[in-house]
């Protein structure tokens, strides 16, 4: 997300100062923009304080895919508060507008579908996913504070899965697992029955949802996802469709806390934003296929 919110900031003249410690970020995906004299890079944890003066903050700091939040808890719970509290100090220093990309993971295992912003959630606070649900419900609570105790000028954004070019080929999430296993010859590993269901929006709807909400005088929170469900066993048979119809399916036990359904209620970013998604998932499978062959 973060490199492809670059190129649009950058496409529009602005100045851009990028943080980043490569926990699951590629150097490659930032490499083009060297030569661009609006772009500086910083090689920062932003667990670590940081002084900057800079006029609107895109907090997306924290790895996003439960295998890679899962691999380091600790450090995903310490990034998702201490990140946070760093990045919303900064903010309260400069005046800075500032935007947290949270998750729709703070809704846990929904018992709402689909889910509005004004569900609570139902999080298991101890389980394996938590040092990521718990501690982007963590993130949105301290920004709300900082905005009633200190007027920071905060935005939430609740991001629904999010896919296309510049993920990795280990990101760990379904569509990255499902095109990389399918260019290998596969199989491809469904976990459980298949039938649980998720909503995927592609990453330049997304972008444009993320850069109306910081250009917007609300503070939120807004769901941004698609409201297009789909089966998981839907999708990867999708993706076989496209690549290679002889591909297979294995299945594996599903993972503890794995949420059934998921889908945004997007009226709100809708009313409020004037933003619904514009790529359709096939539209937006092929493009993000067409990049996994490149680099492979």
């Amino acid at each position: 997300m973060g490199s492809n919110l670059i190129d649009r900031l950058l496409a529009t003249g602005e100045e851009v100062i990028c943080l980043d410690n490569f926990v699951t970020g590629s150097k490659k995906n930032i490499d083009h923009f060297k030569e661009n004299k609006n772009f500086t890079f910083i090689e920062h944890d932003v667990i670590d304080p940081i002084e900057i003066n800079v006029d609107k903050i895109w907090h997306l700091a924290c790895p996003g895919s439960s295998y890679h939040y899962q691999r380091n808890p600790i450090k995903t719970s310490k990034t998702n508060f201490l990140g946070t509290y760093n990045m919303l100090g900064l903010a309260k220093k400069y005046k800075a507008k500032f935007l947290l990309a949270s998750t729709s993971e703070v809704y846990g295992d929904p018992e709402i579908h689909p889910q509005p912003e004004s569900y609570n959630g139902s999080v298991n606070p101890i389980g394996i996913r938590s040092c990521y649900d718990e501690g982007k419900r963590i993130a949105e609570a301290l920004s709300f504070d900082y905005y009633r105790e200190h007027f920071v000028d905060i935005r939430i954004a609740r991001i629904f899965n999010t896919y296309g070019p510049k993920m990795l080929p280990n990101d760990g999430r379904v569509i990255s697992n499902f095109i990389c296993q399918s260019l290998l010859k596969g199989p491809l590993t469904i976990y459980g029955d298949g039938a649980q269901t998720r909503s995927f929006c592609y990453v330049d709807d997304l972008i444009t949802g993320l850069i109306k909400l910081m250009n917007s005088e609300f503070i939120g929170p807004f769901n941004f996802g698609s409201t297009e469900e789909y089966k998981i066993i839907e999708l990867a048979k999708m993706i076989i469709n496209i690549i290679d119809p002889n591909l297979k399916l294995i299945a594996k036990e599903l993972p503890k806390d794995d949420p059934s359904r998921r889908k945004p209620e997007i009226k709100l970013a809708n009313s409020k934003l004037n933003w619904k998604p514009s790529i359709d998932l096939k539209t937006g499978l092929i493009k993000t296929i067409n990049y996994f062959k490149e680099i492979y």
